[in-house]
């Protein structure tokens, strides 16, 4: 009898131990989530503004949809490939990587802005090395999602995932549309910025398990240049 109490009270022990890492599992997930979410709606305002600044400064409505070939084309062009590639790197820092160079590219933006050097040429440029930068961070996301996310989690961690996406696409024009006329193109770079320091902030707490066909060669060549 007593040894059938020691085997029950072991099994509660670790359902209570699986449940407790479920938690944290799911807390991380949720700490990522939040920080790219608010990068999100940082990336829809930036990318609303120049539209409006491109075609306020051209008149031109052919080269304000330049911007939306500049968004998509890399995309369907890269994403077979980025795929592949972030199967095989470390998740954590594809994200990182990619959000470091949105963020030079918007402070890119930003400083030419203030030095009245900015043109529609450099927002085609930036905005198209954004789009590709997104064609790695958003696999590298999913992907990650799946590692950090138990099984039994995984449908609600896709509708929060859904959920920032359509924040991101119906919530950013209207918001950038009333910043515009308050604080300018120069705030809402600003917010950006914020954002984009956020999420990173985001990455660097939070450690990915990575699956074992990941080439850690870039993880420890990222680790050695950062030294």
């Amino acid at each position: 009898m007593e040894v059938g109490n020691v085997g029950y009270n072991n099994q509660q022990f670790w359902i209570k131990i699986q449940s407790i890492h479920r938690m944290e599992t799911m807390r991380y997930f949720i700490l990522i989530w939040l920080g790219q979410l608010v990068s999100l709606i940082g990336s829809g305002l930036t990318r609303f503004a120049l539209g409006v600044w491109v075609y306020q400064s051209t008149q031109s409505v052919t080269l304000f949809t330049l911007i939306t070939l500049c968004n998509t084309l890399p995309l369907i062009v890269i994403t077979p490939l980025a795929g592949s590639l972030v199967d095989r790197w470390p998740r954590r820092w594809v994200m990182i990587l990619s959000d470091s160079g949105n963020c030079i590219c918007t402070l890119g933006i930003a400083i030419l802005l203030v030095n009245n050097s900015l043109s529609i040429y450099y927002v085609y440029l930036l905005t198209a090395i954004n789009c590709v930068l997104n064609t790695f961070q958003w696999p590298a996301y999913a992907a990650a999602t799946t590692l950090l996310v138990p099984h039994d989690q995984l449908s609600r961690a896709s509708g929060m995932t859904q959920v920032a996406e359509a924040i991101g696409q119906l919530f950013c024009p209207v918001l950038a549309a009333v910043l515009l006329v308050s604080i300018g193109l120069q705030g809402i770079i600003a917010i950006d910025l914020i954002t984009f320091s956020f999420a990173l902030l985001t990455l660097l707490l939070v450690r990915f398990p990575e699956p074992k066909n990941v080439d850690l060669s870039l993880n420890i060549s990222i680790k050695a240049l950062l030294g």
